[in-house]
């Protein structure tokens, strides 16, 4: 791998100059262009293993790994077999499938909370499918989410929304209706006094609770003991439903994601990320009761052409099957994971559970958004480029998580801490 400080970037400057003319900002989704951090980003052109490859024929140790899917690292060869397979059939049919079949009874197994799911095809589209879902069960139109909790680009859930609006600067999204806006509350993460209190004033119009059970979108934010058992309880009490955003942690923190580790059973969990193996897939899924109100067994609509898509399947089934297989797979994650965290020095703070890890440029804790935007962008945006310089790549933003995947190995850990703390030295 090149190790020398300042990579060539000739091509993929011009790239990102030709992306630009076509293409708002010349990037598909806004962190990729680099507005957190400065500088161009990368083109990538292939990724093996643990690492990927630029357009310029730079070899980077790959910490964003699809931004938390890659879990087994790039082609990962039992993915790569079902996708081959699967195409030998066709690549949509628009029909059901028996694969569809296969992937939500194992999903099911897994997650024990979830008694029926739907497929859908991204974690906006299932978060979005879920609050309908709660909103037309509870006959009530009030959801509460937590400042900092990003649950996808969903008109009404676009408020202090996380990493993306946060990298950017923005306060929340032009183009969503007052209207929309108004039937969201944001709460500070981790405060459940505050839940309560809200509950004791409103809880009668309040259909939904959701909350990423561990934050990944304002960087790592790990639930303070009590905090998710007093959002399970209030819920209950009140007639409102319990919804887990496990897009990121679900599949990534153990087999039965965050639930599992937390004991909590939410009425609704929504999906997607690593049950896709790398390909665009997501679901939601929860209580038989609710579920059964989802079009076409209940009255409340939902539809997708490509939903349950051949592919994506294939390559969900394909590792997910594997995790069953090969539970090991994440405690070997959590200790790489905890090496990369003991390096952190006294300046900086680490929020680190399982294989996501986040380094804070602030001396204090970070437990909610509020705590996480004391973090120094400018610090981080140099240590950032440092790790790139040396052939590390790590998400863009210092309000992300980083993922590490199995497919990482003795030597990438060894190279990324001595490259680490060379980096933090230098900022």
């Amino acid at each position: 791998m090149k190790s020398a400080i300042h990579l060539t970037h000739l091509k993929s400057q011009a790239l990102f100059e030709r992306a630009q003319l076509s293409i708002p900002g010349g990037v598909n989704s806004p962190v990729r262009a680099f507005r957190g951090v400065g500088g161009t980003p990368p083109f990538i052109v292939k990724g093996q293993g643990s690492r990927i490859y630029d357009a310029d024929g730079n070899e980077y140790i790959d910490y964003v790994c699809s931004w938390g899917p890659l879990l087994l690292g790039h082609r990962f060869q039992p993915v790569l077999d079902a996708l081959n397979e699967a195409l030998e059939r066709g690549t949509s049919f628009g029909a059901p499938t028996e694969q569809e079949i296969d992937l939500a009874e194992l999903i099911r197994e897994l997650v024990p909370s979830i008694e029926m799911v739907r497929l859908v095809n991204s974690g906006t589209e299932a978060t979005m499918s879920a609050l309908r879902v709660a909103r037309g069960f509870t006959g009530r139109d009030i959801t509460v989410k937590f400042e900092g909790c990003y649950h996808g680009h969903v008109d009404s859930l676009l408020v202090k929304a996380g990493s993306g609006v946060m990298t950017l600067g923005l306060p929340d999204s032009p183009g969503v209706p007052r209207g929309f806006s108004a039937t969201t509350i944001a709460l500070p993460f981790n405060d459940a006094a505050r839940v309560d209190s809200l509950f004791l004033e409103k809880g009668g119009t309040i259909a939904a609770v959701i909350v990423e059970p561990v934050c990944g979108n304002m960087g790592c934010v790990l639930p303070k003991p009590g905090f998710l058992e007093a959002l399970r309880e209030i819920t209950a009490r009140h007639g409102a439903l319990l919804i887990f955003d496990e897009v990121m942690t679900g599949f990534r923190l153990s087999l039965g994601g965050a639930q599992q580790i937390f004991g909590i059973k939410p009425d609704l969990t929504t999906l997607g990320k690593v049950i896709g193996g790398g390909l665009p897939i997501a679901a939601y899924g929860g209580r038989r009761d609710i579920m059964t109100h989802v079009a076409p067994s209940g009255p409340i609509y939902q539809a997708g052409t490509l939903s349950g898509n051949p592919l994506a399947v294939a390559g969900g089934l394909a590792m997910l099957r594997y995790l069953k297989d090969h539970p090991e797979v994440f405690d070997n994650l959590d200790s790489f994971t905890a090496r990369l965290a003991e390096l952190t020095p006294a300046t900086a703070t680490c929020n680190r559970i399982g294989s996501m890890l986040t380094w804070f440029f602030t001396s204090g804790p970070v437990y909610d958004f509020t705590s996480a935007e004391t973090s120094s962008r400018e610090k981080f945006g140099r240590f950032f480029h440092f790790m790139l310089d040396h052939g590390i790549y790590l998400p863009p933003s210092q309000f992300e998580s980083l993922f590490v995947s199995a497919a990482h190995t003795v030597d990438d850990l060894n190279r990324t801490v001595k490259v680490a703390i060379e980096a933090f030295e230098s900022v």
